[in-house]
């Protein structure tokens, strides 16, 4: 585990300001620590400046795992192998059909680049990007041959590509947040580990994994999107639960996809959301109308997208292809 070191000054004294927990998933009682994505650099030299004094930060970066915490949204990483080199660090993303890579990578690969041979389709938009093909691309007992995959200008965290859908069928992920720790095996059929909850799926790779949920008393679709920083749900279902009781708007976002399209979001404190044995309280969540929902025809009903934001702060998600399942831990 590789380790970052910040150097900050501060005055002695200082107050200090509280932080606003955003969501609550039951039973959680803690949030773990979490990496920075980006470099850090040192405060440049110069003079000392007056009042102030150095104090010296040390904290372990996860290699595969970040946890959500109070102030930083979660993330999942997987060791890629892309034509036997890497491991490349690439995004876990469950809403994407098809892995992606950024154009560093493919410049390292020395792979020729198709100009515009794809049409990338993303949260908040659409648009045609340039693609690289590759022979493999290896992950644990993940194996996918002859893959073409576009070139996206970032991925979210820091990392150096997308890993999609495409051969995840039939495998079993385990990624353990609190161990920092992602596994990718051929699915046996294994029953949920002791103090582990379930909740069924169903999965298409070009419609995502979507489970029922009850945000409220209101019944909606919802995708698991590994992908995504925070949870969006769409305007029916912000209209049905407006029916039901009040939701007060709290501030306008703005919601970036992997196109860079940007649309604008009303983020909104809901009810609980229970999925399964899941019970999620006192959520924020932002409200849209996301390209991505007409694209998978989630517009005239409420659904949401089920974001790292919530994932995040579990402490192991299973996710079994095979069988259909999530099986959930959460913290003690």
């Amino acid at each position: 585990m590789s380790t970052n070191t910040l150097r900050i000054r501060i005055r002695p004294h200082a107050g200090r300001r509280a932080l606003a927990t955003l969501l609550v998933l039951l039973p959680v009682t803690a949030f773990a620590s979490t990496p920075a994505d980006d470099p850090l650099y040192p405060i440049a030299g110069g003079p000392p400046l007056i009042g102030f004094e150095e104090v010296t930060i040390t904290a372990p970066e996860p290699r595969y795992v970040a946890p959500t915490t109070r102030d930083r949204i979660g993330r999942i990483w997987a060791p890629v192998l892309i034509n036997g080199q890497g491991p490349f660090r690439m995004v876990l993303d469950t809403g994407a059909s098809r892995s992606a890579v950024i154009n560093r990578v493919a410049d390292e690969l020395r792979l020729p680049v198709y100009v515009d041979a794809v049409r990338l389709r993303g949260v908040t938009g659409s648009a045609i990007a340039s693609a690289v093909k590759v022979d493999t691309l290896e992950v644990g007992e993940l194996l996918v041959e002859g893959v073409t995959m576009p070139i996206v200008a970032n991925a979210f965290g820091g990392a150096e590509g997308v890993l999609g859908a495409e051969g995840l069928a039939g495998k079993r992920l385990v990624i353990e947040f609190k161990n920092d720790r992602i596994t990718i095996s051929r699915s046996h059929r294994e029953d949920a580990p002791p103090g582990f909850s379930t909740v069924p799926f169903k999965f298409n790779q070009y419609r995502g994994m979507r489970v029922e949920v009850l945000v409220g008393a209101v019944k909606a679709t919802a995708v698991i999107d590994t992908g995504a920083q925070t949870t969006v749900g769409n305007l029916a279902l912000r209209e049905a639960l407006s029916r039901r009781r009040g939701t007060d708007e709290q501030l306008e976002e703005a919601i970036i996809g992997v196109t860079e399209d940007i649309q604008r979001a009303s983020r909104v404190r809901i009810p609980t959301i229970v999925a399964g044995s899941l019970l999620v309280r006192n959520a924020s969540i932002n409200f849209a109308d996301l390209y991505i929902f007409d694209h998978w025809k989630l517009n005239s009903k409420p659904a949401l997208l089920i974001g790292m934001d919530v994932l995040g702060v579990l402490d192991t998600l299973i996710i079994d292809y095979k069988l259909n399942e999530l099986q959930i831990r959460t913290p003690r």
